[in-house]
């Protein structure tokens, strides 16, 4: 493995990720084994209403589709298989990634259109067709100011969330992403309550925006830190007083849209989850739903919008398309998302591609829920090790990479490099907050007695609890210790990239990312391949079109969000690279069929 290997300067097509042809050849065998025949068809129930769009899933693809449909003019429906709405979007941090957008340009981002599509064909590459990457370039901006103008959402920039890839051509160190500012759950009025609860919710009496979460790690031993812990507790209070009930992130990213579809006048059925799509001379004209303990039939005029979600919490389809281990466990994503829409298309006709990817990040099974780790993998004073006790990895790099080196590494010995090891000391835990545990506050025991977290006084102590030899962790340590106290990362260039440096400590000179472990205990976190959900799905074209294996379009048939085949490939170019393409595709098929 090269000293490079998945440092944040180069997208996941460095050589500790997997190749492109290897990638390719795997999705190939997805599309192909979509060629089955088609048993999709028939209408199966009674009729329960005709609509010129029927939108499945009430995540972020599929409201923004309805919305889009009905402000074009189209009568719609949304059917959701949850109690809830909002998907995975509502659970997420809402970092949407768009360049050139109005939020971004009037902060004075230095974006231009030229910039954004070298930055994204470098990401990329040829695997996503370049007609695909430009549509989404071109709309995302004008999907953005169609959801300001028809509801009551606004958004921020997140000034200094770097482009995960910003010295490729056309990256932006200042970054291009954006999230929901403040709203007001109160424009929901009782729908309030059917929205899908956070992943981690915001702590009681403080108003959180994602971004505040770099500040808060550090709030212990930073000034900006405290200053924004306040800030927080300050938006609390303020809300309280004037009665409102705050949302920020995927909170406010969910209700906005919820609440411009309420305005718009269209129904969204909760609790109906997709059966099939119905099918007449090729075309699809309707979805089967059971509804009420029933089948029954909607008619779609024009078209349908499949937006209803990976398939992270499918155990059958994540063991045919996936490499193993993997589990469902692991995955964050909303719990519905079995993969409904995709099965659905595919016996429709439609072709399948990068099933065997998600947007992986390292991961520590808690017992309960997951943790998708962010800053804890990249703060100074820890590091990650395999089984073997030693590195493998920049830490720093963008998540989906590290998984995507977990499993190239892997592939060759299974059980060398999954699970992985995050290594940090007391000094680290003196200083940081750890998912929500405060600075020298202990883990809770359910953490140590489900065998995700250990802890020893000695190095050869906590090697032998995790089952590395105790010769190669020493090594390993007193290398990186060397190399730390020099802020130079020499095997894996961690703090190369200006990505590197945005979970980090400012006040560790002269890497910020880098500080030695040799305070005592020791701790040694379980890190499995998680994800924020999987990416293969329908294949689209520019229009958001469902394609058959041969390139024809399936009329009637679009799919935008994770149920499609990610614009971004195998790769992530920025926060918010799921949730921007998801509402921009959603838009972008609204549009083609108010056009139709």
């Amino acid at each position: 493995m090269s000293s490079s290997a998945a440092s944040s300067s180069r997208p996941s097509r460095s050589p500790a990720a997997p190749s492109r042809r290897s990638v390719l050849a795997g999705a190939g065998a997805g599309v192909l084994a979509a060629g089955l025949p088609s048993t999709a068809g028939a209408a199966e129930g009674p009729p329960l209403g005709e609509y010129d769009v029927v939108v499945v899933g009430a995540g972020a693809a599929g409201m923004t589709a309805a919305l889009t449909a009905a402000q074009r003019g189209l009568s719609c429906l949304v059917v959701e298989k949850a109690p809830t709405f909002g998907g995975s979007a509502a659970r997420s941090g809402a970092g949407i990634w768009l360049p050139n957008n109005s939020v971004i340009l009037a902060a004075g981002v230095p974006d231009t259109p030229a910039k954004a599509e070298q930055y994204l064909a470098a990401v990329v590459g040829a695997e996503v067709p370049a007609a695909r990457q430009r549509a989404f370039l071109a709309q995302g901006p004008r999907m953005l100011d169609f959801v300001m103008a028809n509801s009551p959402l606004r958004f921020r920039h997140m000034p200094g969330y770097s482009d995960y890839y910003p010295d490729l051509p056309g990256g932006l160190a200042g970054g291009r992403s954006i999230e929901p500012d403040q709203l007001d759950g109160n424009v929901l009025g009782a729908e309030l309550a059917r929205l899908n609860p956070a992943y981690m919710p915001v702590p009681a009496g403080m108003v959180v925006f994602s971004q505040d979460y770099k500040w808060l790690t550090l709030a212990a031993v930073n000034a900006r830190g405290a200053a924004v812990s306040a800030e927080c507790l300050a938006r609390g209070a303020k809300a309280a007083l004037r009665g409102e009930k705050p949302l920020t992130m995927g909170q406010a990213l969910a209700a906005g849209l919820r609440a411009g579809l309420q305005r718009a006048g269209v129904p969204v059925w909760l609790e109906t989850p997709l059966v099939d799509l119905v099918q007449e001379g090729g075309a699809v004209t309707g979805v089967v739903v059971e509804r009420g303990g029933a089948r029954g039939v909607v008619r779609a005029r024009k078209g349908v919008v499949v937006g209803s979600g990976g398939f992270e919490h499918s155990a059958e389809m994540r063991a045919q398309y996936q490499q193993q281990p993997i589990g469902t466990q692991w995955s964050v994503g909303a719990k519905e998302n079995t993969g409904d829409g995709i099965r659905a298309g595919r016996r429709a006709g439609a072709a399948l591609a990068l099933m065997e990817d998600a947007w992986w990040g390292p991961t520590i099974p808690l017992p309960g829920e997951p943790y998708f780790c962010l800053a804890e993998r990249t703060l100074p004073g820890g590091l990650v090790v395999n089984g073997a006790g030693a590195r493998f990895v920049n830490e720093a790099a963008p998540y989906s990479d590290v998984v995507h080196v977990m499993y190239e590494k892997d592939r060759g010995a299974p059980g060398s490099h999954i699970p992985a090891w995050l290594v940090v000391d007391q000094n680290y835990r003196n200083r940081y907050l750890f998912k929500d545990v405060l600075p020298t506050f202990v883990f809770p025991d359910a953490w140590y007695a489900s065998g995700a977290v250990k802890k020893s006084w000695s190095w050869d102590g906590l090697a032998g609890q995790i089952g590395v030899p105790a010769a190669a962790l020493r090594a390993t340590l007193n290398r990186f210790n060397a190399q730390a106290w020099h802020g130079t990362d020499a095997d894996f260039r961690r703090g190369a990239s200006a990505y590197d440096h945005y979970y980090t400590d400012p006040a560790v000179e002269p890497n910020s990312c880098l500080a030695p472990v040799w305070v005592p205990p020791f701790y040694a976190f379980r890190i499995v391949p998680g994800d924020l959900g999987t990416k293969g799905g329908i294949v689209t074209d520019e229009r958001a079109r469902a394609l058959r294996p041969d390139g024809t379009v399936i009329p009637g048939l679009y799919a935008a969000g994770n149920a499609s085949a990610a614009v971004m490939g195998h790769s992530y170019a920025g926060a918010g690279s799921t949730i921007g393409p998801a509402m921009t595709f959603g838009y972008i098929a609204a549009n083609d069929l108010a056009a139709a």
